[in-house]
Order: C-alpha cells, then sequence, then structure tokens
C-alpha cells in the first residue's frame, strides 16, 4: 500500500517579522507561491530599534555557523553588513577571553563571529529578504489565533493592532517564529491537542549593557574582550565583555547571577567591570565615553518547547527559533541556530516533508546549542538537578576547555562547535579525545593576550591616520 503524497504548500504564512520570521521567509520563498509575514510592530525604515525585540539594546553575536546559513539563504548579505560597519571578528584570532580554564591564546585560523548592533542585523537581513523575493509584508498586525483542527493547520487570524478590525489569512503551512513570546503552546490546545512539554534551566542571570563611543585608536579592527564567569568563584556568574560594534562604537555587557547582580546604576558600571575575576574589561573603560544609560534584562532563561513529542502533531505548522528554543543570550546562538533551523526548512519543504516529520527537523537543530547552554547554566541553576550525564559532559567540556587554552588543534574543535561550525560532537572525536586527555601543552597565560599595539591603540588619544 502506498503512503500519502506530501505536497509543497502553495501559500504559507509566516508569524513574525524579527531574523527568525525573515529568514523563515526566505526559505519558502524558493518553493512556496504565496509567502505573507506578519508583524505586530510597526517595521521602520532603517536599523532602529522597535518594541518586538526587546533585547536589541544587548549584545547579539551572528556566529559563523549562523552567518554561513544566512549567506545560503540571502546570498550577498554578509557583504551588505560588512559595508554597513560590522566587524568580523576572527576566532580565537581576535578573540581576547578569560574562560574558568585561563586565557585562550590567539591565532588564525577561518572561524569568525558578526559583530554588530541588533538593530542594524535586522534591518540589513529583512530589507534582503524583501528586496530578494516578492513576498508580502503584514506589519502592524498580530495574530490571535489559528484556525483548524488537531489534525491540521488552514489558517491563522490576524488583528490590526491600531484597531481595524481582524481577518483571516488562508495558508497551506504556517511558520511560528514569533520568539519568546509565542502562544503557539495555547492555541494548539484550543485545537484539542495535549499541552506541550516545556524544559526549562534558569541560571539567574541578569544582563546589564551600555553602549560607549571607543577611544579613537580602537575603533576598527580591535578584538573583542571577555572576562568569562566562573561557578567556582566567590561571586558566581559575574560576566563581561567589550564588543566592536558600527561606527566605532563598544557594546559593553555585565552580567551576573543570583547574589552577584549586575550593576543597574550608571555610577556603579565600571566599578563592576573592574572587579570581575580580572580587571581588563574595566581598564578599556577608562579610555572609552558611555553613550547612553544602562540597560538591564533578566530575560535570560533557557527555554525548549518540545512540540516535536506531540501526539498527534497538525499538518500545516512549523515553529522555530526562540518560538521552539530560547537560549540564554550569553552564549551567543540563538540567532545563528534560527538561521541553521530555517535552512533545514527550506530543504525540508523542497523535498516534500511537513507535519510532524518536519517539526522534529526543525527540533533535532536545536539539540547542540541547548546541550551547551544548558550543560553550562546547570551549575548556577541551584533549585534543578544535575544528573549523572550532565556531570560528566560538564566535566569533559571543562577539560576541553582548559587544553584549548594551549593547543590549538583542541582550541579550533571546541571554536568549531562554540560558533555552530561544527556539531557538537565532533569534539568527541578521537583526535580532539585524544588531546584532551594529553591536556595542556604550555604554562597558563599569566594576562590577557593583548598586542602592545592594541594597547597603545587604546590609550592613545590620538585618531590613526
Amino acid at each position: 500500500m502506498m503512503g500519502a503524497v506530501s505536497v509543497r504548500p502553495r501559500r504559507a504564512v509566516v508569524l513574525g517579522g524579527g531574523l527568525a520570521g525573515m529568514l523563515s521567509a526566505a526559505a519558502l520563498a524558493e518553493s512556496v507561491d504565496e509567502v505573507t509575514v506578519v508583524e505586530r510592530d510597526r517595521l521602520p525604515e532603517g536599523p532602529q530599534e522597535r518594541r518586538g525585540t526587546p533585547q536589541a539594546r544587548h549584545f547579539h553575536a551572528l556566529m559563523c555557523g549562523g552567518a554561513a546559513a544566512i549567506e545560503d539563504l540571502v546570498p550577498g548579505t554578509l557583504k551588505r553588513l560588512r559595508a554597513e560597519g560590522a566587524h568580523r571578528v576572527g576566532m580565537p584570532s581576535q578573540f581576547v577571553s578569560f574562560s574558568p580554564q585561563g586565557w585562550f591564546r590567539r591565532f588564525d585560523c577561518n572561524l569568525f563571529l558578526v559583530a554588530c548592533s541588533r538593530p542594524l542585523l535586522d534591518f540589513v537581513v529583512r530589507d534582503q529578504v524583501l528586496s530578494s523575493w516578492p513576498i508580502r509584508m503584514l506589519d502592524g498586525r498580530e495574530a490571535v489565533g489559528l484556525r483548524g483542527d488537531a489534525r491540521r493547520v488552514t489558517a491563522v487570524e490576524v488583528r490590526d493592532v491600531a484597531g481595524g478590525g481582524s481577518q483571516v489569512l488562508g495558508a497551506d503551512l504556517v511558520v511560528d517564529a514569533m520568539g519568546r513570546g509565542s502562544r503557539t503552546d495555547r492555541w494548539l490546545v484550543e485545537l484539542g491537542l495535549p499541552v506541550v512539554r516545556e524544559e526549562v534551566v534558569d541560571s539567574g542571570l541578569q544582563y546589564a549593557t551600555r553602549l560607549f563611543q571607543a577611544p579613537p585608536g580602537a575603533c576598527e579592527g580591535f578584538p573583542v574582550v571577555t572576562v568569562q564567569a566562573s561557578p567556582h568563584g566567590v561571586s558566581p556568574g559575574q560576566a563581561g565583555g567589550v564588543i566592536p560594534i558600527e561606527r566605532g562604537r563598544w557594546l559593553v555587557t555585565l552580567s551576573g547571577t543570583r547574589g552577584a547582580a549586575a550593576p543597574t546604576r550608571e555610577e556603579d558600571f565600571k566599578a563592576f567591570a573592574r572587579n570581575l575575576r580580572h580587571p581588563v574589561v574595566g581598564e578599556l573603560l577608562t579610555y572609552a565615553t558611555p553613550l547612553g544609560p544602562v540597560m538591564t534584562t533578566r530575560s535570560t532563561t533557557n527555554r525548549r518547547r518540545r512540540y516535536e513529542r506531540v501526539r498527534p502533531w497538525p499538518e500545516g505548522l512549523a515553529v522555530m527559533g526562540d518560538a521552539l528554543a530560547a537560549f540564554n543570550p550569553v552564549y551567543g546562538h540563538g540567532m545563528s541556530v534560527a538561521a541553521q533551523t530555517a535552512v533545514a526548512l527550506r530543504e525540508s519543504v523542497r523535498r516534500g516533508v511537513s507535519g510532524p516529520r518536519l517539526q522534529r527537523v526543525l527540533a533535532r537543530v536545536t539539540d547542540g546549542a541547548w546541550r551547551m547552554a544548558t550543560t553550562e547554566d546547570l551549575q548556577y541553576a541551584s533549585d534543578q538537578p544535575q544528573n549523572l550525564a550532565t556531570r560528566l559532559r560538564r566535566r569533559y567540556v571543562e577539560r576541553t576547555i582548559r587544553t584549548a587554552t594551549s593547543r590549538p588543534e583542541v582550541a579550533k574543535a571546541f571554536f568549531g562547535a562554540f560558533t555552530l561550525a561544527a556539531p557538537f560532537r565532533r569534539l568527541l572525536s578521537p583526535r580532539v579525545v585524544l588531546g584532551v586527555l594529553r591536556g595542556p601543552g604550555e604554562p597558563p597565560l599569566l594576562g590577557p593576550p593583548l598586542t602592545s599595539a592594541e594597547w597603545s591603540a587604546v590609550t592613545s588619544k590620538d585618531t590613526p591616520g
């Protein structure tokens, strides 16, 4: 007996006009006749903050695995970002980082991250997508419910946020890319489906971010500098970083967990930075000029909705981005996972994959980043027990990082996984495991590996050139 033949959708509606939503639209545009994006906010004409991205003022990294996915979906986007001032930060050649196991040494390899403000990234991606395909953009509209039943979603009801009434958009496929605030779990219950199981790991992290004008000599080519949190110190979770972004600015983010919260007042910001495990972030801020107030957020919980385990799962629905799995933003993985999930969406739709099979494919993309984030954060989540597998994984990761501080072959494997350029399981390859078992090859560095030229660029009052 022949099985049912999957048919590619003709009409698709994407809920959410942020990064995940626009990349989903790009993923569908090649195979679907009509793609409509529904976004609650009125979208700005340029790289401006908007209500729908409440963390836009905080640090967002686009890892090279995510950058490659975006370039695959929307060619020319990385070149456009660079032209608009985004920084290509070599990993670890332009990455000065103090891990709990020591300072990483710097060396050249093909790994990188893209550093820029979130409004710039969102605008460039949105503009690239809308100029590449005839996608209909309905901004100022809010999705208020799904239509259909437990077997199939057939439409979505949207409401004009300005009070202009509602309409029903028919669709062969509805993609939820609405982020942490998604209500699809409740809507599915209304359609007669069971409650979606959630996995939550909360480290209690709080962010504090402030924008600075970089010293004149450090506006271009300056590395990212971070002091990572250590679960073994007297101030758990305290960390900080200096991230160069467009227009010669530094985005400086400080963080702390329960009992060691990040500062909320401007007068406390630099003192907190100087009192991290190493004072380098505070020392750099001595030469930078504040450009605005301290912005804080507590929206850092890792939250994964297990839609792929819902039985039955309706045809005509897919969930991705933060609506599927939201990560602690300190690891910088959310945008990159969304981009890689969009590639998986494109490939699945091309092959006619739909329904529960499609949702399982999208969920698998999140596995590696989820494992990395929660393995680390469970050390700070005192109310959540760690099973034996998690403890063993944590010990192996710690030993891997310690070895990576001085063995380039292990460091490249670690940063390949961290930047999502390679799967997490690559850290378990025989070559990497052998290197980890051998341990560090050199004594630990005693201080940050900033060059004398980089220190001079920070301390000099003269503009280069």
